[in-house]
């Protein structure tokens, strides 16, 4: 039976592995760690272990408390230098409050610092989850972050949601839960009169888009409204849960949860589709090396599940080498699919709008069974 409730949450048959992702207001404040906060928090993750589930945390915050601890003004944002070096003074501090924290209730924490790179590419990919596996299996909570210290801005996830849901997949966990400065996902802005907040979404679609603010309250995290979004999106490949809830509470994941005499609060995304494992790694992608645009003919073959032909592509755009990842767009610049191409650019620009028959004399090789085949793509 799949999760249909935001109590669900809390039964191990339903949800076995949680992957709990904390924002960076919710560990540091004004006058530093919020350590009464944090103790409720893992005190939440004991109970949920002694519910017999797994869990995982991945956990904002090393950028402000280095900051704090350096004395760089903008939160340690100012820069990318003030940034690195923040994080490597702030991460020592984190991850000792998690070890200890959780070392209070017998649990032993397991630090992972991870770039985009470890991520995307597919071979260190299957490294993350063999080590996550090895760890949940030895009775470790991994407390997971983004390395900060050495990451850049092409490098770099840029905010612990989009993080949290690939290590959710990597992990194959059953639901992701992020805590935030909000109770969960409004109709339109949560400041605006009339506002309602929805509590369970059925799939990411356009229409909820549109609902998304990339406001954080606080204007310490760097994820809004927006990156959570994508986060329930990527989760949803994997056929994984998500849920956005406030954590500015005592016992966050209870206020979440609910009980028999009370409702839940927070915003629950269920997924409407589940792609296989390679497919939902790919799908999650953050960095893609090109852009192929198609004409509507080849974009509704694509949607019947067909492979992509030369003769639908319109452009190519972007330096890539076969095998590379690249989006697939309709003429509109609306994506359609990631996928991994057949064909370097150079070789995809020269067989533009060619039939398989014309393709031969221009390649000088026999062409190969599709520019993207379907079985290396996932629809959007």
């Amino acid at each position: 039976m799949p999760i249909a409730r935001l109590s669900d949450l809390a039964d191990s048959s339903l949800a076995p592995r949680l992957v709990i992702k904390v924002g960076s207001a919710l560990l540091v404040g004004p006058e530093g760690v919020r350590r009464a906060w944090i103790t409720q928090l893992v005190a939440e993750i004991a109970e949920a272990r002694g519910r017999g589930q797994d869990v995982i945390v991945v956990s904002s915050g090393a950028i402000a408390l280095g900051a704090a601890t350096l004395g760089l003004e903008k939160g340690g944002r100012g820069s990318l230098a003030d940034a690195q070096a923040s994080a490597a003074v702030g991460q020592i501090a984190l991850s000792g409050l998690w070890a200890e924290l959780l070392g209070a209730h017998g649990i032993t924490a397991a630090q992972m610092l991870l770039t985009l790179e470890d991520l995307e590419d597919r071979r260190r990919y299957l490294n993350v989850t063999a080590t996550l596996t090895r760890l949940l299996d030895a009775g470790a909570v991994p407390v997971i972050n983004e390395n900060d210290s050495v990451a850049t801005q092409e490098i770099r996830f840029g905010d612990n949601d989009r993080l949290a849901a690939r290590v959710a997949q990597a992990a194959q966990a059953s639901a992701v839960v992020l805590l935030s400065d909000i109770d969960g996902l409004y109709d339109r802005h949560p400041k605006l009169p009339g506002a309602k907040m929805i509590p369970v979404v059925e799939g990411v679609t356009a229409e909820v888009r549109a609902m998304a603010s990339t406001e954080s309250n606080s204007g310490m995290g760097s994820g809004g409204m927006v990156s959570k979004l994508q986060a329930a999106e990527i989760a949803e490949l994997a056929g994984i849960c998500l849920v956005i809830g406030n954590g500015q509470h005592e016992r966050p994941i209870a206020r979440i949860v609910g009980a028999k005499d009370r409702e839940g609060i927070g915003t629950l995304f269920v997924p409407k589709r589940k792609a296989a494992a390679r497919k939902a790694w790919l799908g999650g992608r953050l960095r893609l090396k090109g852009e192929i645009v198609v004409d509507d003919g080849a974009a509704a073959a694509l949607g019947r599940g067909s492979s992509l032909l030369a003769k639908g592509i319109m452009a190519v755009e972007g330096v890539f080498s076969r095998g590379d990842p690249v989006a697939i767009l309709d003429g509109a610049g609306k994506v359609l699919a990631h996928g991994l191409s057949e064909y370097d650019a150079a070789e995809c620009a020269a067989i533009v709008g060619l039939h398989s028959s014309e393709q031969e004399q221009v390649l000088g090789y026999s062409p190969r069974s599709a520019v993207v085949h379907r079985d290396q793509m996932v629809l959007k």
